[in-house]
């Protein structure tokens, strides 16, 4: 058995570092960190766009050219209520043409933002919602939205976009219910950037973006994590009981060959001995170790020999004290009845063999074999 926990444990040691290895990897993977800037070179690609107020025909804005960053600068005019102007990530697919992302992965917008002068921006985040949305008209979209500081020096800001409010002329324009909040971002067709109501109005300004980053759990990985350690420590934990069973299969074979030896009536009893208080001895144990009675004193009595002699006679000739002698010819005994004869009762051999006590012979049986003898039976059988 000891070359199979050897191995056992290679094995277990083994898995142990690559469930490891990847468990660090998925995890690793897992955290999603998508880049927006440049603008064509992300995972997700977009180009600039611009939105102003219906009626500021007054307003303007404009993009700058700009690889790194987002540069834009307006002017709001307040020749309507609300004047409003905005930069647009336009979202794109692989071949230019208008898209919808989902971004239903990502928990947090982060980046850092000037603005000369100083500025009370909004991020809104428009999305398709299936009870009044219609394509191309962005109007439609639930727009959630969130609002941050922007100062001359500059400031980093992470928005929380499952934390985003939708503006309540949104609701008024469809008459919905203001308690539906709850929005999903799986068909976002950009992301905006603009003024708000507390933005400067006759004043030129500018607003620089850059490190746009998207920030998100991607759980897919730590599924596949969950499943792949799933069957990978059950199909370790099948070999091992089905490799244990068989070394456990071979072992029982390997001691039961080696202590054949050791069976009372076809070896000890007959074995010529010039010396006769050795014959004594050993033909004797040999003949009565069934007797549940049996004990050193018994064995004194009946040969003659005295006590240290008899140990010294055990000990020299076969390296065993009465007691362990004796349970090892009780043992051995009891092992070759279970392994040949399938009828009689493990009780009924503890008897047979000289134990009283059937608890007391599982302990010694599982001690000597390495299992319990309802165990070592059915190894013989197989």
């Amino acid at each position: 058995m000891g070359a199979f926990y050897r191995k056992t444990l290679a094995a277990l040691l083994c898995l142990l570092a690559g469930s490891l290895l990847l468990g660090y990897a998925c995890v690793d993977r897992s955290y999603l960190h998508t880049p927006l800037l440049p603008a064509r070179d992300g995972v997700l690609p977009w180009h600039a766009g611009t939105s102003l107020d219906h009626k500021g025909a007054a307003t303007t804005i404009a993009i700058h050219e700009d690889r790194q960053r987002l540069r834009f600068g307006f002017r709001l005019v307040p020749s309507s209520a609300y004047p409003f102007a905005a930069a647009d990530l336009l979202f794109e697919d692989r071949h230019g043409k208008p898209a919808h992302i989902d971004l239903s992965r990502y928990d947090s917008l982060t980046f850092g933002a000037r603005c000369t002068p100083a500025n009370t921006l909004m991020v809104s985040v428009p999305t398709f919602d299936d009870r009044v949305s219609r394509r191309n008209d962005l109007l439609s979209y639930r727009t959630p939205t969130a609002f941050f500081a922007c100062t001359v020096a500059g400031t980093r800001v992470e928005i929380d976009l499952t934390r985003l409010e939708t503006p309540q002329w949104w609701f008024d324009m469809f008459k919905l219910d203001l308690s539906h909040q709850a929005y999903k971002l799986d068909r976002v067709p950009k992301i905006a950037i603009g003024s708000t109501f507390q933005s400067p109005v006759n004043i030129a300004s500018t607003v620089v973006i850059d490190a746009l980053v998207l920030n998100g759990r991607d759980f897919r990985y730590l599924y596949a994590l969950a499943a792949i350690l799933t069957v990978a420590w059950s199909g370790f934990a099948v070999w091992f009981f089905r490799q244990h069973a068989a070394a456990l299969v071979a072992d029982v074979r390997e001691k039961l060959q080696k202590d054949l030896p050791f069976v009372a009536y076809q070896q000890l009893s007959l074995e010529p001995h010039r010396d006769r208080e050795k014959a004594a001895v050993l033909r004797f144990i040999a003949t009565h170790y069934a007797d549940a009675g049996m004990e050193l004193d018994k064995v004194v009595a009946a040969t003659g020999v005295n006590r240290n002699k008899l140990n010294d006679i055990l000990k020299a000739e076969l390296g065993f004290t009465f007691t362990a002698y004796l349970n090892k010819l009780r043992l051995t005994e009891a092992a070759r009845l279970l392994s040949e004869n399938d009828a009689l009762a493990v009780a009924e051999i503890a008897y047979s063999v000289g134990y009283a006590n059937v608890s007391y012979f599982n302990k010694l049986f599982k001690e000597e074999y390495g299992c319990t003898p309802k165990a070592f039976r059915t190894a013989c059988a197989n």
